[in-house]
């Protein structure tokens, strides 16, 4: 072990070093994510290149660290640079040399973070201090590295402190997390992450009722090596109260500022908040017009407490286009495009016009493929910036094993924002159409409402590792021709639940219910009964082909019962693998009564993890397989299955 007073090569941890190097840590973005197809850049990782300087330098490292704690021992190779790429070569002697200086911020970093500020840690390369080494030096080819560190004993707080604390909310929006019950008080391990969340915690405390410019004025810190102790006060400036002040929006060429403004949902002279802030941002991110958006508050508070807001944005090209497709051996093959112009009269109004055939390889005849093409128009804004007006018309022919669809319908009404989470519709629409099945040709005219609310906590609705998605919706209708009322009602949830911090072990579940109540099945459209199977739904059988088993036929229910469980495996950044069951059952009464099979599908996955969503390759198989199912199922395509 080297000198206890060297410099680097033994080091004595000071607390202010930590919060320093910690913070900066924080405030350091996040890698961008982009990828170029067809000369368009979509998402990069943007890593910059490490320079190569002379011959790859190849290494190996002993890594020992004093003691018995496995975690501690874990969380220091985590933090080193040299034990990651241990299999890789590094760019050079230099290279190899400037990697290990940078381990000893790293490693001590990660001792701070751990409460240890009275450890040391020794780098070595062939025998000699790395520290000490010239970029020059000429190393052993493989090089020998031993990092050695013992973490020292863990330091508790003596003292934890807030001057000039802010006072209870009187709001429950405003609250915020005591920093006492994060770790900061006497007794508990000094970690410097604490400390650097109790100032964040104790300004935020501030800001949530009023005082825009509130911070930490002075850090007084102060360790004890004798007794292993810290003593830690932070003092509190929370400066003036304030009420936000004019908005003021710049950048837009083809929007209305003053609309612009509005959807923020700020409105001068209510108290600063800055929930209100982020929930501004996020309002003008939804309008789907702004390449890029930022809210901006003035540097200071005006002379009547009113703080300025500038709205500064950058508008993407109106229009856009695109396609997609899918494909499972069992339906086919699908494809679809859609046009979009994203502000048609300058307030994000919307108008998308889509097609969509499929069915493309179970046939070569085009009478008997699927087709879809329509519009919907969105207006943001109607009422509240949160309400949305949307009206749709579609017109299709879907085929399928069970019936011919040829129809048209038009739909139109509001949907809602209540919260981050929390989302809700009310919709009015008319249909006609006509269908050819076991029964025979018949017509239907429909009209009726949607009605639904949807709580969504996932953190990726495409690639979901945790938090719940959850939708009840309400379908109430006439049918003209058989003149009967009905009521159609479906709810259905899905969780996700991460075993491990990177998440790479991920369980999902899914549940789904559904009811018609009051016309016999003969006297329904069949698109309004229900009907399981398909990539979606139950793997390994066809599309909407499990219904219930009539003398003439299949037909669809009036209940319902899905369900899936699938076990996620990341095996590196861009692989995944997925074991799956999916289960569903059609019922002929409302009230499922399981005189129907149970139908069960099993298999597994491949993923290919990218920027937009993980690209999707399943295979299932029908555990109780009818005359025409398959005995396996391929299905391809973008997203998880749920």
């Amino acid at each position: 072990m080297v000198n206890r007073d060297a410099d680097f090569r033994q080091i004595s941890l000071r607390l202010k070093a930590a919060v320093f190097i910690c913070a900066a840590a924080l405030a350091a973005p996040a890698p961008a994510l982009a990828l170029e197809i067809f000369g368009l850049r979509l998402f990069e990782r943007d890593k910059p290149e490490e320079e190569v300087i002379g011959t790859p330098q190849p290494y190996t490292v002993d890594f020992a660290v004093q003691g018995d704690d496995a975690d501690m021992e874990r969380l220091l190779q985590r933090a080193s640079q040299l034990w990651s790429d241990r299999e890789e070569p590094a760019s050079g002697a230099a290279g190899l040399i400037a990697k290990a200086r940078g381990d000893y911020r790293r490693l001590l970093n990660a001792l701070y973070s751990e409460a240890r500020y009275g450890g040391t840690i020794s780098i070595t390369i062939d025998g000699r201090e790395a520290a000490n080494l010239l970029p020059d030096t000429e190393l052993a080819s493989p090089a020998s590295v031993r990092i050695a560190i013992d973490p020292g004993p863990l330091f508790n707080f003596a003292e934890a402190r807030i001057i000039n604390e802010a006072p209870p909310a009187m709001h429950r929006r405003d609250r915020v997390e005591d920093p006492a019950d994060q770790g900061f008080r006497v007794g508990e391990p000094a970690r410097s992450g604490v400390i650097i969340q109790a100032a964040q915690l104790a300004t935020e405390a501030w800001r949530q009722q009023g005082y825009a410019k509130a911070e930490v004025i002075e850090q007084r810190i102060v360790a004890a090596h004798t007794n292993s102790t810290i003593d830690a006060e932070l003092t509190v400036d929370p400066g003036r109260y304030a009420v936000f002040g004019p908005i003021t929006v710049t950048g837009t060429e083809r929007m209305d500022a003053d609309f612009v403004a509005r959807q923020t949902g700020l409105v001068p002279g209510m108290e600063y908040d800055p929930d209100d802030l982020k929930q501004a941002r996020d309002n003008i991110s939804r309008l789907d017009v702004f390449r890029s958006a930022r809210v901006q508050e003035a540097e200071t508070i005006g002379p009547e407490g009113s703080l300025p807001i500038q709205i500064i944005v950058q508008e993407r090209l109106p229009r856009r286009f695109g396609v997609g497709g899918s494909y499972s051996t069992v339906d086919g093959l699908g494809l679809e495009a859609f046009w979009l112009h994203r502000n048609l009269f300058g307030r994000a109004e919307r108008l998308r016009i889509e097609g969509k055939v499929a069915g493309i390889g179970e046939t070569i005849d085009p009478t008997k493929f699927t087709y879809r093409v329509g519009a919907t128009f969105t207006k943001p804004g109607i009422y509240t910036p949160n309400t949305d007006f949307v009206a749709s018309i579609f017109g299709d022919r879907e085929v399928l094993d069970i019936y011919t669809r040829t129809g048209v319908t038009a739909e139109a009404g509001f949907t809602h924002r209540f919260t981050d989470q929390i989302t809700g519709r009310l919709l009015a629409n008319v249909g006609y159409a006509t269908f050819e099945d076991d029964l025979g040709e018949r017509d239907f005219v429909t009209a009726g409402f949607l009605g639904g609310i949807a709580y969504d906590s996932r953190n990726n609705a495409a690639d979901a590792t945790e938090g719940i998605f959850a939708e009840l919706t309400l379908q109430p209708f006439y049918e003209f021709n058989y003149g009967n009322a009905a009521a159609r009602m479906t709810a259905e949830g899905r969780a996700y639940y991460s075993f491990d911090e990177d998440s790479r072990f991920v369980a999902a579940g899914r549940l789904k219910l559904g009811a018609l109540v009051d016309p016999p099945i003969e006297e329904t459209p069949p698109d309004r009964l229900f009907l399981a199977g398909g990539g979606g739904s139950v793997r390994g059988y066809a599309y909407r082909s499990i219904g219930v088993e009539t003398a003439a036929g299949t037909t669809g229910g009036r209940s319902l019962i899905e369900a899936s469980a699938e076990l996620r495996f990341r095996v590196t950044q861009s692989i995944g693998l997925v074991g799956f069951v999916d289960a569903g059952y059609v019922g002929e009464s409302a009230i499922p009564d399981f005189s129907e099979d149970l139908r069960i599908g099993v298999g597994g996955g491949l993923r290919y993890l990218t920027g937009f969503g993980p690209i999707r390759l399943d295979v299932a198989v029908p555990l109780d397989p009818r005359e025409d199912d398959p005995n396996v199922a391929f299905y391809v395509g973008i997203g998880q299955a749920f």
